[in-house]
């Protein structure tokens, strides 16, 4: 009898639904703002130097780019198969290039030959510097795909905003391309002032906004669940932020070598039109959508809404379900979760939002659908008769379902 690879045993024996393991990564130019349930004491756990873990990365065969000291793996999720007896790991992206379409779908593995994009966790206590992803152009300079990228803010982990829970966006309508290359010009002479030519809206949990390649933006400090491109290209555009220095190698990270102190090719990442578009509210803020009528879905024991839907390159939904409900849900296409809230079954596995949680520490509370289950239907039992369930779930490029 031939003997099941680990891909074939984490499908059989999730019957199409996979297991991940949390995968944490820090940043070292960011403080944790402590509300992705990682215990104190690890907040720090890879050292001074790599700063402190304030994002946990869902469904990722995308390495974070950490500098020199990034880990091996990184920013890559791993699928656990077995028991506790005789557990095995195996990463999501080996998984995906060995099981192809039979896991993400023919559809995204035809046109990609991957799993194309990622969601996490960011959880900051300050802002984030003004800062820029590259388009699909300038990123293959480097090598990199270009980052769309959404926010939503979970009401379970924002039960306080942090020290600055506003995000700029965008460049005032009004200002001139020279005003910014000035600021980038004067980035390393203390606070180059770059916002003094944005706008922040307030950021309010329950809500979204949409953030395409070429937008500047300064996430707030609210606890952000952020699906994107399989990509980790940016560049800092903002030297000082809540006091703190930008390093320089920041603000040409995302240039090519040859092009490094070129503040005209800075300039050229900036998407000027989307910019200074005066409506920014009106095309990029995202309520939450029903993906049917709302009495409908509450007959049948659920609500599901569309929280990120205004990118052609992922989008995501929140699932919720009423206390001591079972109910069969259907998607046209593969996704990952992560539990928000609650307790129950999905399919064989067990679900439960855990409080707390230590570094190394297996969870069961994410899980990677493949397009085969998740088109025969994945059945979800909630067992408490108090808690509903409540999960994000994230979705590749072109959902044959987003129709909004």
């Amino acid at each position: 009898m031939e003997k099941l690879s680990v891909a074939q045993k984490a499908m059989a024996q999730g019957k199409g639904i996979l297991r991940l393991a949390p995968n944490w990564v820090p940043r070292s130019f960011c403080v944790p703002g402590r509300r992705i349930k990682l215990h104190p004491d690890d907040y720090y756990v890879l050292g001074g130097q790599r700063g402190g873990i304030d994002e946990r990365w869902f469904s990722s065969t995308t390495p974070a780019k950490n500098g020199p000291l990034t880990g091996e793996h990184e920013g890559l999720s791993f699928v656990v198969t077995g028991d506790g007896d005789s557990e095995e790991r195996m990463l999501l992206k080996d998984l995906v290039s060995e099981l192809k379409g039979a896991l993400i779908g023919a559809r995204l593995w035809d046109e990609y030959k991957g799993w194309p994009m990622y969601s996490k966790f960011f959880d900051n206590m300050g802002p984030l510097p003004h800062h820029i992803h590259h388009n699909d152009e300038k990123a293959a300079l480097i090598g990199q795909q270009g980052k769309p990228e959404a926010y939503y803010f979970p009401p379970q982990l924002n039960n306080h905003g942090g020290d600055f829970p506003y995000t700029f966006f965008g460049i005032a309508p009004g200002t001139t391309k020279e005003q910014i290359r000035e600021c980038l010009v004067n980035f390393t002479k203390g606070d180059n002032k770059i916002t003094n030519y944005s706008q922040a809206f307030r950021l309010e949990p329950g809500t979204g906004w949409d953030v395409p390649p070429g937008m500047l933006h300064a996430p707030g400090s609210m606890c952000t669940y952020e699906p994107q491109k399989a990509s980790d290209v940016f560049a800092m555009y903002q030297s000082l932020v809540n006091e703190a220095i930008i390093p320089e190698e920041l603000l040409w990270n995302g240039t090519p070598e040859d092009k490094k102190g070129d503040f005209d090719q800075l300039m050229e990442v900036i998407d000027w039109e989307l910019n200074v578009n005066p409506n920014i509210l009106e095309t990029r803020f995202m309520l939450p959508k029903p993906v049917k009528p709302l009495a409908d879905m509450e007959a049948e024991g659920y609500v599901e809404n569309w929280v990120c839907y205004k990118s052609t390159a992922f989008s995501a939904k929140e699932l919720t379900i009423t206390p001591g409900a079972t109910v069969t849900i259907y998607d046209q296409a593969a996704y990952g979760l992560i539990m928000m809230q609650g307790h129950g079954k999905m399919g064989v596995w067990e679900i439960d939002t855990p409080a707390l949680i230590r570094y190394g520490q297996l969870t069961n509370d994410e899980f990677f659908v493949s397009e085969q289950a998740a088109t025969e239907g994945v059945t979800i039992v909630n067992m408490s008769t108090t808690d509903p369930i409540v999960m994000l779930k994230h979705f590749g490029p072109q959902n044959p379902e987003m129709v909004l």
